[in-house]
């Protein structure tokens, strides 16, 4: 799949990125510290053993799709990132309509996932279990996990039901 992005707005979205990027927090050895509690590592491994690991398929040279996946490992998925040679195979395999498409997709606990679709909805996914094929965020939209870009205002934006038959329904709504 080609992301088709004005140029200008890609030079500008990647700037960011990488300026948020080169601009996080480093772990002080305090941070290290808390994290090492036996509390938080009984948590930590409580929500690993209730959350199956999430198969990510990409392309090699998405800038995006890394970003998503760290937002999915901070949320405390196990992610399986491959790097695919052609995700068109992938999509049509999974049932991914072009109109449905995003840049990357995913496969957990039976489900899909198209998209930047943010980690709260893929756990809701996996705690109702709906009678669905999984859950679309087509594009990339401009503020979902992994398209955020500091100082600009996101849209709201819609995850959707993929429907067995194809067919879509809003699953969760996002305002900035």
């Amino acid at each position: 799949m080609t992301c088709r992005i004005p140029l200008p707005y890609l030079a500008t979205l990647l700037f960011a990125a990488t300026l948020t990027a080169c601009t996080q927090a480093v772990p002080t050895p305090m941070d290290s510290a808390l994290a090492a509690t036996p509390a938080r590592a009984g948590q930590q491994k409580a929500v690993e053993a209730a959350t199956p690991k999430i198969t990510v398929h990409r392309d090699a040279y998405c800038g995006c799709c890394h970003l998503w996946i760290e937002h999915l490992r901070k949320e405390g998925f196990d992610v399986d990132d491959r790097v695919e040679a052609a995700m068109s195979p992938v999509k049509e395999r999974l049932g991914i309509l072009p109109a449905h498409a995003s840049c990357h997709t995913a496969e957990i606990g039976g489900y899909v996932i198209e998209g930047h679709v943010p980690a709260s909805d893929i756990r809701r996914l996996l705690n109702e279990k709906p009678a669905i094929r999984g859950l679309v965020l087509p594009g990339m939209p401009l503020g979902s996990p992994g398209m955020e870009v500091e100082g600009i205002d996101a849209p709201s934006y819609t995850v959707l039901a993929l429907h067995r038959d194809g067919s879509t329904a809003p699953y969760a709504e996002h305002s900035p």
